[in-house]
C-alpha cells in the first residue's frame, strides 16, 4: 500500500539525527517536525528567518504571525530565535545546515532536481531552493513516485527546468526509499505491501536492486 504524505514525512524523520540543524522545504517536508523522536534535540530552520520550529499547532491554537516559508502556521520551541532573511540565507550559504529536506517534481538518477517551475505556468521565481541545493551536502527529497498521470518522477534525465545539479542523496516516496549513487537509483526499502515489481514499473531511471528489499518501518 502506498504511503500517505504524512507517512513519507514519518519515514524521513528517522534520518534526522541528534544535534542536527535541519531545513524543511514546502509541502511534504513540513510534516517531518511532527515525527522526530522525543529523545533527540533537533533545530528546524525555515528560510524566512526562524530557528527552532516545532510541530504544527493544534486547531484553535494557531498564531497568524508565526509562519514558515510556505506561509503555514507553526509553533516555536523554547529558545527559538527569529531573524531577517539575510541572516537566514547566510546560515544556509555558510553550510551550517546539516540536512535539507525538499519536495520535487522530478529527480534524475544523477542527482539533478527540478522543483520550482512547470513551463507555461506563472511562478514568481526559484526562491530559496536554489541556495539550499547549492549549499547543502545532505539533501533528502520527499515526493510521490509518479505524477497524476501515473508517469514516473524518478527519471534518467529531468525534463523540467533544474533547481540544482548532482545534489540529491536520498529519496523517500510513497513507494520506496532510494539512494542516488553511481548515476543510478539504489532501492533500499519498499513501502509496506508494495512489491519490487511495482517500484520497477514506476521508475523510469536505472534502478539497482540487490538482494531482498525490506519493508520500511514507520
Amino acid at each position: 500500500m502506498a504511503l500517505s504524505k504524512e507517512q513519507i514525512a514519518q519515514r524521513i524523520a528517522k534520518e534526522v539525527k541528534d544535534g542536527y540543524y535541519v531545513n524543511l522545504g514546502i509541502g511534504i517536508p513540513t510534516f517531518v517536525a511532527n515525527f522526530v523522536r522525543d529523545d533527540i534535540e533537533v533545530e528546524f530552520q525555515s528560510e524566512n528567518g526562524i530557528l527552532g520550529m516545532g510541530p504544527f499547532p493544534f486547531e484553535g491554537e494557531e498564531d497568524p504571525d508565526l509562519i514558515n516559508a510556505g506561509k503555514q502556521t507553526i509553533t516555536a520551541l523554547p529558545g527559538a530565535s527569529f531573524f531577517d532573511s539575510a541572516m537566514s540565507f547566510s546560515m544556509i550559504r555558510g553550510q551550517h545546515v546539516d540536512l535539507t529536506i525538499l519536495g520535487a517534481m522530478e529527480v534524475a538518477q544523477n542527482g539533478n532536481i527540478a522543483n520550482w517551475k512547470i513551463p507555461g505556468k506563472m511562478v514568481k521565481g526559484m526562491g530559496g531552493a536554489m541556495d539550499l541545493v547549492a549549499s547543502a551536502e545532505n539533501i533528502i527529497v520527499a515526493m510521490m513516485h509518479t505524477n497524476r498521470a501515473g508517469e514516473s518522477k524518478l527519471l534518467k534525465e529531468c525534463s523540467l527546468p533544474l533547481t540544482g545539479v548532482r545534489c540529491v542523496t536520498k529519496i523517500v516516496t510513497d513507494l520506496a526509499v532510494l539512494d542516488i549513487r553511481d548515476n543510478a537509483f539504489y532501492l533500499l526499502e519498499r513501502a509496506p505491501g508494495v512489491s519490487v515489481k511495482e517500484i520497477q514499473a514506476a521508475t523510469e531511471g536505472d534502478l539497482i536492486i540487490s538482494g531482498e528489499i525490506p519493508e520500511m518501518e514507520l
